[in-house]
């Protein structure tokens, strides 16, 4: 209790850096910000030096209990406020055992390049679905349906572990991807 932060519903800016410096790792959770009344024009014009200069602030903010990180970029005519992950909390890559550049064989590269380019697509993000969500919420309305009474289990199927040859599987969706745009 004693340790626990106090909400100010304060962005407090303690500097700022050039935007492309932060890497995506860091990044968490962004939220909208919107002006008080009276301060639509101090968010305006942060809003377009951020935008002029490629500059993000770097900012504390207490949500709930909890001291943040966070980043206020421009995005379009809002500002966001990015939460953040501290140093600390980002994994380090060194202990992981990744293979080097030389590991692959250029024609399998060259296959899922190939794959790459097939399957690339303009972004839609509304075209992915929460399937999870989704399926929870028919949970609930069942359950409300029934009256709170224990629903049946649904049996599900086993799934079955099996090795993938990746360069296998990748020439397989390419011969398809190629044999389906010929159509």
């Amino acid at each position: 209790e004693r340790a626990k932060a106090k909400s100010t519903q304060v962005v407090d800016i303690r500097e700022f850096v050039d935007l492309c410096q932060i890497d995506f790792i860091y990044f968490d959770e962004p939220y909208y910000l919107a002006p008080e009344k009276g301060g639509a024009k101090a968010y305006a014009l942060l809003r377009e030096a951020l935008k002029q200069t490629g500059q993000a602030g770097i900012a504390k903010v207490v949500l709930k209990t909890r001291e943040y990180l966070a980043a206020v970029k421009p995005k379009d005519d809002v500002l966001v406020l990015e939460l953040m992950h501290f140093s600390n909390e980002v994994a380090s890559v060194a202990d992981l055992n990744l293979p080097g550049p030389t590991a692959v064989p250029r024609e399998e590269l060259e296959m899922a390049i190939d794959l790459i380019r097939t399957m690339h697509r303009d972004w839609e993000p509304q075209k992915y679905r929460d399937e999870y969500k989704e399926d929870l919420m028919a949970i609930i309305r069942k359950k409300i349906a029934a009256g709170g009474k224990e629903l049946p289990r649904e049996k599900r199927k086993a799934a079955q572990a099996s090795v993938v040859d990746l360069a296998q599987a990748l020439q397989r969706s390419l011969e398809e991807l190629q044999e389906a745009q010929k159509k």
